[in-house]
């Protein structure tokens, strides 16, 4: 399958992290998704019903990372990557978590985990 669809830089508060003051204060966290997908029968029929809306999916990828605090983002990812695989017609997922803000007393360009998943 070489069909996609992709949501790069999502970006949601969330309180995430194995310290006190992350689930306390937050952070902003950045969501990358790729999912693997058969996209002809949308690009025949010209109709959203027949493709993931990434407008609902955007919602409801935002709805976990403001949700329930997880410590690692290995977790988060994972949940993450359920959401994308949920539609039965996507056949895999690349999820990346970004994390910006992670405290590392040292000056980074990023931390990520990216997760692949194929049904």
């Amino acid at each position: 399958m070489t069909d996609q669809i992709q949501l790069r830089g999502l970006r949601v508060r969330g309180n995430h992290g194995v310290f006190d003051f992350e689930r306390r204060d937050g952070q902003d966290f950045v969501i990358d998704v790729a999912l693997e997908l058969d996209l002809s029968p949308a690009a025949l029929s010209d109709e959203v019903s027949d493709t993931v809306h990434y407008g609902k999916l955007a919602r409801q990828l935002a709805e976990v990372v403001g949700g329930e605090p997880v410590n690692l983002i290995e977790t988060l990812a994972d949940r993450l990557v359920t959401v994308c695989l949920a539609d039965q017609r996507v056949s895999a997922a690349t999820v990346t978590v970004h994390k910006p803000q992670a405290p590392i007393p040292h000056e980074f360009a990023d931390v990520a985990v990216t997760l692949r998943r194929t049904r």
